[in-house]
């Protein structure tokens, strides 16, 4: 998303797109009723464990581990091979997102270097920092344009300056554009889908959308299948406003899923099967 020549509140101005407002309204509706759920009064903090398990699996499953729910309770080693340690970076990134929501809104690029410290795991002097000129990008399953390191800087400080300057945009229109960005971007030379994922769940949780992080959006992008997210993705990176709105609307869908998918956890513990 260009900010060159934009409007004081270009998040604002996406808020307005045909359809965004419909789109907008749909996710409140599935928030709050999870949110009005008898059992959330009561068992707010197994929901939230619970939403955040499922968002890590959704999250690498469309990274390439696809992994049973089952299998991510069961398993303890997440470095037997890559597949393994995606979902480990995908289950790290979600216990780290709750503790770096202060930091967000003031230093963002500090944020996105820290996710991307933890979900790499290693010491390589390639983490935690965007890619440099000539440095590959290992993001085998997006297939979309690579902008070069100039772009990918200048458009990085200008995705800080929207987040640091604060928008009246609905918090939908906001993390959908954070989560396109980088996905349009992949600032860091890997694990950057599981970082625009985490980031999105920040903004949704920083903006008082989900406070308690109970709606995990992906759950949803998953459930919806790769293939819908990268068309939609390819819509964001076109610009347009038909394609900008079709990607917001795409990321709507995905927190209503991810609602729905906590509703039915609370339903569950409700009749007393989980």
């Amino acid at each position: 998303m260009s900010t060159t020549g934009a409007t004081a509140d270009p998040l604002a101005a996406l808020g307005a797109l045909p359809g965004v407002p419909d789109s907008v309204e749909s996710v409140r509706k599935a928030v709050d009723r999870v949110y009005g759920h008898r059992v959330m009064r009561r068992r707010s903090n197994e929901i939230t464990s619970e939403a955040a398990l499922r968002g890590a699996r959704g999250s690498a499953a469309l990274s390439g581990a696809d992994w049973a729910l089952e299998e991510v309770r069961r398993r303890t080693d997440f470095s037997v091979d890559d597949e393994a340690r995606v979902m480990g970076g995908a289950l790290r990134l979600t216990a780290e997102a709750g503790q770096l929501l202060s930091i967000w809104r003031q230093s963002p690029l500090r944020v996105l270097a820290r996710l991307h410290l933890v979900a790499a795991a290693d010491d390589t002097d390639r983490v935690g920092r965007p890619r440099l000129a000539g440095e590959a990008v290992d993001e085998p399953l997006v297939e979309l344009p690579l902008p070069d390191a100039d772009e990918v800087s200048a458009r990085l400080e200008g995705l800080s300056e929207l987040i640091v300057a604060g928008s009246s945009a609905p918090a939908l229109v906001s993390a959908a554009v954070v989560h396109g960005e980088l996905m349009t971007l992949r600032p860091f030379g890997s694990h950057n889908g599981l970082v625009a994922r985490a980031a999105e769940r920040i903004v949704l949780v920083g903006s008082g959308l989900d406070p308690k992080s109970v709606c995990p959006a992906e759950v949803g992008h998953a459930e919806l299948g790769r293939a819908a997210y990268l068309a939609a993705l390819d819509g964001y990176v076109s610009g347009t406003p038909e394609g900008m709105a079709a990607w917001i609307a795409h990321c709507g869908r995905a927190i209503e899923l991810g609602a729905r998918e906590s509703t039915a956890v609370c339903e569950a513990l409700q009749r007393g099967a989980a």
